[in-house]
């Protein structure tokens, strides 16, 4: 059961043998009779015009672009034109929060189609994924409880299944497009710290903010990430070093060869040991595999992790952050804020001025030692569980410290890749003894992106496509070809 690909499609689209309109409207019949409300606002009408647009243009003989045609859905942080933006609050923000930055400016530019904005955690500020605001989207996993779709682009991972998106907007700050892809069962890669400029995007941290993309196999990442990045590094050697096609045509044979080739650090670290045993075994499981077609797993010190993540969970970094935005930029959205974002706020005037000058100097040492300490060991990626827990069923988050406790388990095993400016993905690993999908993250050194997907498509090749290693979940059916 093989999914087309990104490529292939928007491939099709640009030589006139397939449609932007049929694809739009696909999309909007998969949303029309999906129950799973991923969407605060679904633009079919618009979405209908663009592809209008595009198919006008290959008629013409012009080429719309590498990513022609595909369906976007695009998280409420962003601004897009003409469509409102609440960033998951109980208000509408200004109409100037509707201007376009890079990354939605770069996916219209290569041809895409917006088709609406997506539920997010308030401000982004959560790991779980739950709106009381706006509204929760629902994980397609569970067939009956309404679970956590993780956070907090929450609404990302679960339009991919919904079939009216093949290429979602995110973004990951400590984690925002890693836990949805994992709690949902599809790919999503946190690229290196300012590798992709966050314009057009509501802060949530200033140092430690990166946008992002889910997909539903790394390869549809690896390819997207590449054209994409063309026009965000156009200067880059290795950007330049191929063509965007080169750099995503990726055979079985170059995928054995990074197999064999690839040595996979299992740091001893709280981001194994703070995990359930169910997703310890599933994540064990599949670097068991690895090992069997030729990859190196070796288990390395790497203590820089814990300190990372626990510093940021402190939240002595994003807290501040979050608040002076929040001020500068929305007053008076303070009063306004659900009591899971609002109360977590509250110790952000507790971090003096000297506590957060150190924390900046600090989490570049720890950086800088872990990577001294993986180029010592030949280490190409560390492994780890994206998330140490199941989404839980929303129904057990009423109490608000029970809230608070199960959003740090969410962020822990993200963390510290956020905190440290590394790259990573995650990739689906295998369902837990509840039926819910679980993410290995790889993690790599910083500005290494294009490696690190290389490696993970590897990686995939090994364990097979999210439909492929998982089936198909629930509430959803896989969409059909026209």
């Amino acid at each position: 059961m093989k999914r087309e690909s990104i490529q292939r499609f928007a491939d099709r689209v640009r030589r006139g043998e397939r449609s932007a309109r049929g694809l739009v409207e696909d999309a909007i019949r998969h949303h029309e009779t999906s129950a799973l409300g991923a969407y605060i606002v679904f633009d079919a009408e618009g979405a209908l015009a663009q592809a209008r647009r595009i198919d006008d243009a290959v008629a013409r003989g012009h080429d719309p672009g590498p990513l022609a045609g595909i369906t976007v859905s695009v998280k409420d942080l962003y601004g897009v034109e003409g469509l409102p933006i609440r960033a998951g609050t109980r208000r509408e923000l200004p109409t100037r929060w509707q201007r376009e930055g890079f990354l939605v400016r770069a996916v219209r530019q290569l041809g895409a189609v917006i088709v609406g904005k997506t539920h997010t955690v308030e401000l982004a500020f959560g790991g779980v994924g739950f709106n009381p605001n706006t509204g929760t989207p629902v994980n397609p996993w569970d067939a009956t409880d309404h679970r956590a779709p993780g956070g907090s682009s929450a609404g990302a991972g679960v339009s991919l299944w919904e079939g009216s998106a093949m290429l979602a907007l995110g973004s990951d700050t400590g984690g925002s497009v890693r836990i949805p892809a994992s709690a949902t069962g599809v790919v999503g890669h946190r690229h290196t710290t300012g590798r992709w400029p966050t314009t057009g995007v509501v802060p949530l941290s200033t140092t430690l903010d990166t946008v992002g993309l889910l997909t539903h196999t790394v390869e549809d990442s690896r390819y997207s990430f590449g054209v994409i990045d063309r026009l965000a590094n156009p200067a880059s050697e290795l950007v330049n070093r191929s063509s965007a096609a080169d750099r995503t045509t990726y055979s079985e044979a170059a995928a054995t060869d990074r197999i064999t080739d690839l040595r996979i650090g299992v740091p001893r670290s709280n981001l194994w040991s703070g995990a359930t045993r169910g997703i310890t075994s599933v994540v064990r499981r599949a670097l068991h595999e690895l090992a069997d077609a030729g990859a190196h797993i070796l288990e390395v010190e790497a203590p820089e992790l814990d300190e990372a993540g626990e510093r940021y969970l402190a939240g002595e970094l994003v807290q501040p952050e979050r608040v002076e935005s929040l001020e500068r930029d929305l007053p008076g959205w303070m009063a306004i804020l659900d009591p899971t974002v609002g109360k977590r706020l509250e110790s952000a005037r507790d971090v003096s001025a000297v506590d957060y000058i150190a924390i900046l100097r600090l989490r570049h040492r720890l950086s800088a030692a872990l990577h001294t300490r993986l180029e010592a060991q030949r280490v190409d990626l560390l492994a780890t569980p994206t998330l140490p827990i199941t989404p839980p069923p929303l129904s057990a988050l009423t109490n608000l410290d029970v809230y608070r406790a199960v959003n740090r388990d969410m962020l822990s095993g993200t963390g510290p890749a956020g905190m440290l400016d590394m790259c990573a993905v995650s990739l689906p690993a295998g369902l837990d003894e509840q039926g819910m999908p679980v993410g290995l993250q790889l993690i790599g050194r910083t500005g290494t992106d294009h490696d690190l997907l290389d490696r993970a498509a590897a990686v995939e090749s090994v364990l097979g496509t999210n439909v492929e290693r998982l089936g198909l979940p629930p509430r959803v059916a896989l969409p059909k070809e026209r």
